[in-house]
């Protein structure tokens, strides 16, 4: 029996362990990043992984940095055939990747070598991607650089957002593996080097990327939007108040006014101008200090001093 460490953190690993659990490989260990303080109350929550290998009675390892931990002699003294990784959110030194007999496998959420790094599925959308992926690689010293063993695409659709993709993307990742594992196990298959010249990058989300930018498209706004939610969402300044904006549509609207001017305000109807004549509408966000609600909730609530002409940014 291949014994495995999983080291994953968030929903998306998953069903990514629990199909390995359910294919009978044995997990020696699950590693995750720690528990940490989750919303406005602060409650110290562990991660979606670590609830999934509690559950299963698996040995946790919760190291806040893998390089050179305790926990990190813990994976050594397991001797583990194969370390598999879907979504950790910690670099992995060499002399770990080194550890097990098969070596370190990837889940990676993007058709690499386009989007390398940590946010895949964040900027597929926001780019506007009309398909992405899951890949699973080889791990090397350098970040998602392995050679390929298996790819899978699946398309992006206008009512995708983060949240949606990452539900499907899980799914499809679990299967790849276990098709791909048994593979990979035997020596049946080997990594195909990636293309270099075809390398796109996805760093983590920095809080100038969340700030919408009016002068782009309706569609561009709508991308930002959906390749923010649920996580970390967009916003834009109205008075100089943070409105996060959670769901948006393009319309088929024109107009002549300055990309941020509300042009349509009624009891149920938000629109703003963008970029190169383009109008979005605004369907639910969340002004400062309240909650996320409808617009047309907003609209008849505390946004009742919002007006046509006034501007955002």
């Amino acid at each position: 029996m291949t014994k495995i460490v999983f080291m994953g953190t968030p929903a998306f690993s998953v069903p990514i362990l629990e199909g390995l659990l359910a294919e009978n490989y044995e997990i020696a260990a699950v590693v995750t990043q720690p528990d940490r303080p989750v919303g406005r109350k602060k409650t110290i929550t562990p991660t979606p992984v670590k609830e999934a290998a509690v559950e299963n009675g698996l040995l946790v390892l919760q190291p806040e940095k893998i390089s050179g931990s305790p926990e990190m002699e813990k994976i050594t003294e397991l001797a583990p055939d194969l370390i598999v990784t879907a979504a950790f959110g910690q670099f992995l030194p060499e002399k770990l990747l080194q550890v097990p007999k098969l070596g370190a496998i990837n889940v990676h959420a993007s058709l690499l070598p386009k989007y390398r790094g940590g946010a895949p599925v964040h900027y597929a959308i926001m780019n506007g991607e009309k398909e992405t992926g899951v890949t699973i690689m080889e791990m090397i010293k350098k970040m998602d650089a392995g050679g390929i063993f298996a790819q899978r695409s699946i398309p992006i659709t206008k009512q995708d957002d983060v949240g949606t993709m990452f539900e499907k993307l899980s799914s499809v990742g679990k299967e790849l593996l276990l098709e791909t594992l048994p593979q990979i196990i035997s020596g049946e298959i080997q990594p195909t080097p990636q293309n270099d010249t075809e390398v796109t990058f996805s760093p983590n989300i920095t809080r100038e990327q969340e700030a919408i930018d009016w002068n782009k498209s309706a569609e561009e706004v709508d991308n930002q939007v959906r390749g923010m939610h649920p996580w970390p969402i967009a916003f834009t300044t109205y008075k100089d108040a943070r409105w996060k904006i959670y769901h948006a549509t393009p319309t088929e609207e024109t107009t002549n006014a300055e990309p941020g001017t509300i042009v349509l305000r009624t009891k149920k109807d938000l629109y703003i101008a963008c970029g190169q004549g383009t109008v979005l509408s605004i369907d639910e966000l969340q002004p400062a200090g309240k909650g996320k609600q409808t617009v047309q909730a907003f609209l008849n609530g505390s946004g009742q001093s919002v007006a046509e002409g006034q501007k955002v940014n």
